[in-house]
């Protein structure tokens, strides 16, 4: 068993609870397998083998639900636990001990250009159940993101963020309500108000005639 498999299966074993065996973790964990199929496609990633990178991560998107780009950057040590629905993009960086749980997203907002738009996840940090970290932005070390929340700015170490957008309520065990300064425009809502001024615009030339 290499180094990065067995770090990983520590963090499962003191991670989980209903983790019984090494055994059983290694062989029916699917954060397990996406992890290990995700190591195998990175090294072909950075020797050029793109194409079969790629294949590979989709393969294990297919076996496991977990989609994780081949180029992400993920330390041994790291536990996804369920799964289902995790996404990991590109740029992404997530360090030892992080725990990641089903739905959860590290993604890109859209609007980010230059070489880092995924977020960097460091060490010790939990991203709960469906929440959604954007950007090119730093989750620091030992922060805790609560389930549904969305996260578009940096996060100070040691803190816990919900809501959306997410809001800093705790940071080094003290109660706080940060608000994390976050772009809040909705580019849907903002399409729907141009749409709807152009409609005013051209009752009014209707209305002339």
């Amino acid at each position: 068993m290499n180094k990065a498999l067995k770090l990983d299966i520590d963090a499962a074993m003191r991670n989980d609870p209903a983790a019984r065996t090494r055994f059983e973790v290694r062989h029916t964990y699917s954060g397990i397998k996406a992890l290990i199929m995700h190591r195998r496609a990175n090294f072909f990633y950075r020797h050029g083998w793109k194409f079969l990178a790629r294949y590979i991560s989709q393969k294990a998107k297919r076996k496991t639900g977990i989609e994780i780009h081949p180029a992400a950057t993920i330390a041994p040590g790291v536990f996804i636990d369920h799964g289902a629905g995790v996404v990991i993009g590109e740029t992404a960086v997530v360090e030892e001990g992080v725990v990641i749980y089903q739905g959860v997203t590290l993604g890109g907002t859209g609007k980010d250009k230059g070489k880092k738009r995924h977020p960097t996840v460091k060490k010790g940090s939990v991203i709960s159940a469906g929440a959604k970290v954007l950007g090119g932005i730093t989750v620091n070390e030992y922060c805790k993101i609560g389930a549904s929340s969305v996260v578009l700015q940096d996060v100070p170490a040691y803190s816990t963020v919900v809501g959306i957008p997410g809001k800093v309520i705790k940071t080094n065990g003290k109660r706080i309500d940060q608000d994390l300064e976050q772009d809040k425009r909705d580019p849907v809502i903002e399409e729907i108000n141009l749409l709807k001024e152009k409609i005013k615009e051209l009752e009014k030339k209707l209305e002339g005639k």
